[in-house]
């Protein structure tokens, strides 16, 4: 096996952590702003959004201390477009979500070969962020033209 890069690893690691901590904020507020028939089962959506980005920080958290490290109390920029149309809401959330798989393959990446617990918590990550992937562009199909 590989030797394990822990300087990386904790840097990437923690811009997961600062990257989940902003979509706990972004589908807050998303769940607030919400309007229109659709609204109960969106706002429903996005609290569960809320909720799990909180348990993946707060995951990428503990790793970063497991590993001796020292967690930064930051949270990544949030661009506000102020268009709260659910349209608009769901291809933002979809930007979000794809934007996070990026971070957790580029974790594998660091870490393939050298730990097999972080590559199982990499690809378990990369998982659930396709399956959101794939979830909100089933959302996103009922406004195709």
């Amino acid at each position: 096996m590989d030797e394990l890069n822990v300087t990386k690893t904790c840097q990437i690691l923690n811009n997961i952590m600062e990257y989940e901590l902003a979509g706990v904020v972004r589908y807050t507020h998303y769940s607030l702003m919400v309007a229109g028939p659709y609204r109960i089962p969106i706002v429903e959506f996005m609290q569960g959004q809320a909720s799990e980005s909180l348990l993946h920080a707060q995951k990428a958290g503990e790793i970063i201390t497991g590993l001796d490290q020292h967690p930064e109390q930051r949270i990544a920029q949030i661009d506000e477009t102020h268009n709260h149309e659910i349209h608009a809401i769901l291809e933002e959330s979809l930007d979000h979500e794809v934007r996070s798989l990026d971070l957790y393959k580029d974790l594998l990446e660091t870490v393939e070969g050298a730990s097999i617990y972080l590559e199982e918590y990499a690809r378990t990550m990369i998982g659930q962020e396709e399956l959101h992937v794939m979830e909100l562009r089933k959302m996103l199909r009922d406004f195709a033209i």
